[in-house]
């Protein structure tokens, strides 16, 4: 009589670096009822093997709202307190991670601009970059070319896509295309430098960026 086949079970193990994290690790994949395993990290585990996939956290945060969509109270808690709260769970699990951070242009550290939404903005870089995270990315876009059509949120941005592609002739480094800013925030959120650092990408260096990297 033959005995019964099992499925085949795949393992999520999330600390794997740790010391029993690490000794489950090495046990899952000499099991030989699980074809797979999945490694959730603060670090590289530095082990090679056909059934390991590794996931070291990174994080593009682009969570926002539009200036009038709300009052100003959830403006400040969506655009401020929500960020650095993900930063702050994000940093306690995983203090290597990378941060890639959806700002705008504008966006004032100082805190004396008279747009809430750029002090806003301004206030959670500052939080954001002091957060310890070894590497932090603030893209500041300015008009972001939706790309697909959508309802717009009021008569400025209906008239921005209106106006879009004599604004894109006219004012290169004013505009940039969704599809395109997304591109550049995981080009660099995933990027190998191993270098401590915090960078602004202003409009123009996010295009630039999008031009080296061969989009139009």
């Amino acid at each position: 009589m033959n005995a019964p086949v099992l499925p085949q079970k795949r393992l999520v193990i999330v600390g794997a670096t740790g010391m029993v994290g690490g000794y489950a690790l090495h046990y899952a994949l000499d099991h030989p009822a699980i074809d797979g395993a999945i490694a959730i990290s603060r670090k590289a585990t530095g082990l090679r093997h056909p059934k390991l996939k590794e996931v070291l956290h990174q994080a593009i945060f682009c969570l926002g709202v539009y200036t009038g969509a709300v009052p100003d109270a959830e403006l400040r808690k969506i655009t401020v307190d929500y960020a650095i709260e993900f930063a702050r769970v994000l940093h306690a699990s995983s203090p290597n991670a990378t941060f890639a951070f959806l700002s705008g242009g504008g966006a004032d550290p100082t805190g004396r601009s008279r747009m809430a939404f750029a002090r806003y903005k301004g206030e959670a870089e500052t939080a954001l970059s002091a957060a310890g995270f070894p590497r932090v990315y603030i893209f500041r876009p300015a008009y972001i070319y939706p790309v697909q059509p959508r309802r717009e949120p009021n008569f400025s941005y209906r008239l921005l896509r209106a106006i879009y592609p004599a604004f894109r002739v006219l004012l290169p480094n004013q505009v940039i295309r969704a599809d395109d800013l997304a591109r550049a925030m995981v080009d660099v959120a995933i990027g190998n430098t191993r270098e401590r650092q915090s960078v602004v990408f202003e409009n123009r260096d996010i295009r630039a960026m999008v031009k080296s990297a061969g989009s139009a």
